[in-house]
């Protein structure tokens, strides 16, 4: 969407820009806000009208399900078929935070959620976005607010250079966390992990216990309980090659290279060696190297540690062609 002149508005979160917000999301318009793992393209989770705004804008494919934002444990609950004794424990542990929980969606409800009757909730970890929960009254369904496969935008500029459509955007100044959420079923005999993200495994086996992984991707267009499960996601458009070591890596035309403290390459964008910070500034690394107009980005592996699993399946993604 490079060059795209943006018709939507970016405002300050305080209390005019909150209950413009709010306006726009109960007359069931979109608004895009921001969270402590990415910004989100927030609608009413239950008025079709709007979610399907969220799809058209995204360009989204409508196998691919939604995550629902809502600000306390009990609005949670409401949302579910039953309410799992983990799910109040990692509910006491980690929310507000960056863990999404996948539980049997109330059987009452439509418009949101799965196509196998689950559906996948959170409370995020920032202020805007609590305030703007509380002030609506709505559970929002909010996936990245970018185009379906790009990169997520953790700053709201990111948001109008990539949906220059969306009506209004709330500036919560950069994304602390900068990697979208982890994604735990909590409707399987153990949990099982559909998408690493910036709570850290370890994190979650401390209240859990054990923690089942998928042993086969999702196919795209197939029955999926979380986002992030596809093939492509989290792209940049100019083409991402990871390698064990850039450079032995030969392109043509422009290139940039992001790698990370320690295996330091002359010219590239280096960040932080600590897998959390280098979580944090992974896509704002690559909107900047696409901003530059480079035709490919090299990416030199990240170890391949239990600690760096959440970035290693973003580029693994980004790198699908």
């Amino acid at each position: 969407m490079s060059g795209a002149v943006a018709t939507g508005r970016i405002v300050q979160p305080d209390a005019a820009g909150i209950a413009e917000a709010v306006a726009l999301l109960r007359a069931e318009s979109v608004v895009a806000f921001p969270t402590e793992t990415v910004y989100g393209l927030g609608a009413d989770a239950f008025s079709h009208r709007a979610v399907g705004e969220i799809y058209r804008l995204k360009n989204r494919p409508s196998w691919n399900p939604l995550i629902v934002h809502v600000a306390t444990v009990a609005a949670a609950r409401e949302l579910a078929a039953d309410w799992p004794e983990n799910a109040d424990e990692l509910a006491a542990a980690f929310w507000p935070g960056p863990l999404t929980l996948v539980v049997r969606r109330a059987r009452h409800l439509t418009g949101v959620g799965a196509d196998d009757d689950t559906i996948a909730v959170r409370i995020p970890a920032h202020d805007v976005a609590l305030r703007l929960l509380a002030a609506s009254g709505l559970p929002l369904a909010a996936p990245s607010a970018n185009r379906s496969e790009g990169i997520s935008p953790t700053t709201a500029a990111h948001v109008l250079r990539s949906l220059p459509d969306v009506p209004l955007v709330l500036d919560g100044g950069p994304s602390s966390w900068g990697i979208e959420s982890t994604v735990l079923d909590l409707t399987t005999p153990v949990p099982t992990l559909l998408r690493p993200g910036a709570l850290a495994l370890r994190a979650l086996r401390d209240v859990t216990g054990a923690i089942a992984l998928r042993d086969a991707e999702t196919a795209d267009g197939a029955a999926r309980p979380s986002p992030g499960m596809s093939k492509r996601h989290y792209a940049p458009r100019a083409t991402l090659i990871l390698a064990k070591d850039v450079r032995d890596v030969e392109v043509t035309g422009p290139a940039g290279v992001l790698t990370y403290e320690g295996a330091a390459t002359e010219g590239a964008e280096i960040l932080s060696a600590d897998p959390r910070e280098y979580a944090a500034d992974l896509y704002a690394a690559l909107h900047r190297l696409d901003d530059a107009g480079v035709t490919t980005i090299l990416v030199q592996e990240p170890p391949p540690t239990e600690e760096w699993l959440a970035v290693r399946d973003r580029l693994g993604r980004a790198a699908t062609r």
